[in-house]
């Protein structure tokens, strides 16, 4: 039911870029769907395990299809998204990574593949919307620990699978530490750093000649500090 309410809401949010981008129907069908299914869809595809779920259980489509109609008969920005979805959305990043990364053991995979196919599951959707509509994809950047909430929880699933406990413990302990971290970094502003600004001639000339002990860079001793 989670992974369906994941789904919608999703959806909904694919709908309310197509109605930014000013298209029609047709635009909010295939923005909204891909939104809402993409990830699961890539997730499905590199596994290659059988058709995608998505594309076997009669559910997905028609729930992906309701998120689009909605978001084309009301006007929803990603504004008030944020304010009225956040906490479904946090609960649905999480669950899908715990889901990709189950589907990932199931299919004989190891630990790191479960990982990353997790962590694909959750934000593959996204990411694919923003390309088709020709814009960086949200999660490479200030959107509250979006990608690294999904790895966590890919992790905690893989950790508890590993220790022989049962599927539903590390899906439970994984949602309840995704969903914390996402809102706590959502209400505080938390982001992964962006690049620093070292250049390369400046570290190989620190670790070249380091200064003295007791020496500033760029001044010469004087004859008050100068020793015997």
């Amino acid at each position: 039911m989670l992974d369906l309410i994941g789904v919608f809401i999703n959806a909904l949010l694919g709908g309310s870029v197509a109605r930014r981008r000013e298209m029609d129907l047709f635009g909010y069908i295939m923005i909204g769907t891909v939104s809402g299914l993409g990830g699961g869809l890539i997730r499905d595809v590199l596994l290659q395990h059988g058709p995608p779920l998505a594309l076997t259980n009669p559910l997905y489509i028609p729930i992906a299809l309701a998120g689009a109609g909605l978001a084309f008969l009301l006007k929803f920005t990603e504004e008030d998204w944020n304010r009225v979805f956040y906490v479904l959305d946090a609960i649905a990043l999480c669950v899908w990574a715990a889901a990709g990364a189950q589907r990932t053991l199931a299919a004989g995979l190891g630990w790191l593949p479960a990982i990353l196919l997790g962590t694909i599951t959750a934000v593959g959707g996204g990411a694919t919307r923003d390309l088709l509509v020709q814009r960086v994809p949200a999660v490479f950047g200030g959107n509250g620990l979006y990608a690294s909430v999904a790895v966590l929880v890919a992790a905690v699933q893989v950790v508890c699978s590993g220790l022989g406990a049962p599927t539903v413990v590390g899906t439970v302990l994984g949602i309840l530490a995704g969903t914390l971290l996402r809102l706590v970094a959502y209400r505080r502003g938390w982001n992964l750093p962006v690049g620093l600004e070292l250049k390369p001639r400046d570290v190989m000339g620190q670790i070249a000649h380091p200064p003295l002990p007791g020496r500033r860079r760029g001044k010469k001793p004087g004859p008050g500090n100068q020793h015997g």
